[in-house]
């Protein structure tokens, strides 16, 4: 009997023992039983710590308004799994995801995979049914032995490194950035998006041979101190190449280096696709992504952001620094056990009026419960004024109470957090 969607998810996740098991060996076998197919002729992958599911959107966005079709691998969904892989801006529909996984049933015979591992085997299988002509694959975790890494990518971008999933990449930046310069390949470029990137990653880079091309040295941008929606940045090139560009309609400072890397990944490809500027200014204009400062609210505004380490809770406390409001800023914050959780709320520090702290635990068996979070806040920031509430519903709706129209509501921390904001608000 032909299993659903939901049960094919359900079942995936007894296949292996281990949620994640990182390595090639046995995600290589089945794709191999498969065929060996390409996902598209050309193919970008995109790792980092932050920054991934903008830079993939953008690439996407540029693309497609150029004529291309593409396909789009991310990770994790917020609120239904057919969000992980889209055929030319469509999510894939739930008779195309369970043909794809039969068929990845058949082929693996008694080799374990993970969920992650079939996700990423059918977003391959899906892409190369449909016949786009670049697929952008999103690193999952790490990037030398995650899942996506045995396709060989035609370029990479590789975004941000930071303090995240330690337990599998390191304890430093140089370490993490080793594991993450794994996705590139000799001759082909690497788009490193930081300007300040830890050496173990570019050593890691020279290393393979890639062509490297860095932020603030091979390309960079220019963006006016203060202008309003639609006033011109410009990207530059080392080879002499810029452009005048829209401000990108995905809020946040750290939307410009995100968009800058997707400029200069398609910029290396240039031989290969053609991406006139008018795309890349209509894209710029036009893409957003759920869950990247997400406004689900006006009076008191209302915004969902997947940040939950602190370097994303850096650049949201950028963002709110640069952002006129006279009310107060209330925080509905949740976060999983291997998280940073002092470095996030030190990040944001006092500009946080109020903190509403929410359970995940419920969620996932990773979640925090909020008394936790509070214990975090006794060492890190004993006079912030707090809340616990044993889950997002209760704490947004604490937050919504408490909110004045001129006030500016802020549910992040998590994926889950998001997931949960969004599908209360559906």
């Amino acid at each position: 009997m032909t299993r659903t969607l939901d049960e094919w998810l359900a079942y995936q996740e007894t296949t292996n023992v281990h949620e994640i098991e990182l390595g090639l060996d046995r995600v290589r076998m089945v794709w191999q039983a498969m065929g060996s197919p390409r996902p598209a002729p050309l193919v970008i992958t995109v790792g980092g710590t932050n920054g991934k599911g903008s830079t993939v959107a953008l690439l996407e966005g540029m693309l497609r308004a150029a004529g291309y079709r593409t396909g789009c691998y991310t990770s994790p969904h917020l609120v239904h799994y057919n969000e992980r892989i889209r055929i030319d801006g469509v999510n894939a529909a739930d008779e195309d995801l369970v043909a794809s996984f039969e068929r990845i049933e058949a082929a693996r015979g008694t080799i374990a995979q993970t969920y992650f591992e079939f996700g990423t085997l059918a977003a391959i299988d899906l892409m190369a049914r449909a016949g786009v002509d670049v697929a952008i694959l999103e690193v999952g975790l790490g990037g030398r032995l995650d899942a996506v890494n045995i396709i060989d990518a035609d370029a990479v971008v590789i975004t941000t490194i930071d303090l995240d999933h330690q337990a599998w990449l390191g304890n430093d930046r140089d370490s993490i950035g080793r594991e993450k310069a794994g996705i590139a390949r000799a001759g082909r470029p690497a788009v490193v998006g930081e300007l300040a990137p830890p050496e173990g990653l570019l050593a890691a880079l020279r290393d393979t041979g890639a062509q490297i091309e860095l932020a603030g040295s091979s390309y960079g941008w220019e963006v006016p101190v203060a202008g309003e929606v639609g006033v011109t940045w410009r990207w530059l090139h080392s080879d002499g190449m810029s452009l005048d560009l829209p401000r990108p309609a995905l809020a946040a400072p750290v939307q410009f280096a995100n968009a800058s890397a997707a400029i200069a990944a398609l910029h290396a490809l240039r031989e290969h696709l053609h991406v006139p500027a008018t795309a890349m200014a209509g894209a710029l204009a036009r893409v957003r992504v759920d869950g990247r400062l997400q406004r689900v609210g006006e009076r008191p505004l209302t915004l969902v952001d997947v940040g939950h380490n602190p370097q994303a809770a850096r650049a949201l406390a950028e963002w709110l620094d640069t952002q006129p409001h006279s009310g107060q800023v209330l925080a509905v914050y949740g976060a999983l056990g291997d998280k940073d959780v002092a470095g996030v709320v030190t990040a944001l520090g006092h500009r946080v009026d109020r903190w509403f702290l929410a359970g995940l635990d419920r969620d996932t068996p990773r979640g925090l419960r909020a008394e936790a979070l509070g214990e975090v806040f006794d060492s890190v920031l004993p006079e912030a004024m707090r809340q616990a509430y044993p889950d997002v519903a209760s704490a947004w709706q604490a937050a919504r109470e408490a909110a004045g129209v001129g006030d500016t509501v802020l549910l992040f921390g998590s994926f889950f957090v998001a997931s949960a904001a969004l599908t209360t608000r559906a």
